[in-house]
């Protein structure tokens, strides 16, 4: 006969971890809050936040799939903001006491800040502030071929 080992008690407080806390996570991700935020959301230090990442199963692929189509929408509008864009746009004025609704195409020019941007980020070896020492041909052949691809180029 073989004796029962004692079940060990468990030392600490217990958890505050709720299983629809991945679900929580993944719609406030969604809504770009950052990881801080939703920490405070959910009434625990960002450390504790950070150990149900590593620890909690399903937790950090729940945050990561609500923050990729919040991360996907940002880009593509910032993308749009590089680049220029036009919206239809309904107009509304009074004249002579009527309201007269006009529908008309708005457009945005492409933004420079937005253009720095997006290169910075997407091309670094062409485009930081601090190039290595590079060609300048190297820079006018990247140029060149970014402008090719333009519509109407």
């Amino acid at each position: 006969m073989t004796k029962k080992k004692p079940e060990k008690k468990k030392n600490g407080r217990p958890s505050a971890f709720r299983d629809h806390f991945p679900e929580l996570v993944r719609v406030y991700a969604m809504l770009g809050m950052t990881d801080r935020e939703m920490s405070e959301k959910l009434g625990v230090s960002e450390q504790t936040f950070n150990t149900w990442k590593k620890n909690k199963p399903g937790f950090l692929e729940s945050l990561n799939a609500g923050k990729a189509p919040a991360d996907a929408t940002v880009a593509a509008k910032l993308f749009e903001r590089a680049c220029g864009y036009s919206h239809p746009h309904t107009d509304i004025k009074v004249i002579d006491n009527e309201i007269v609704k006009t529908e008309i195409t708005k457009h945005y020019p492409p933004d420079t800040t937005a253009i720095i941007f997006w290169l910075k980020n997407r091309r670094p070896d062409l485009w930081r502030d601090k190039p290595a020492e590079e060609k300048t041909e190297d820079v006018a052949d990247a140029l060149m071929s970014l402008i090719k691809g333009l519509p109407g180029a």
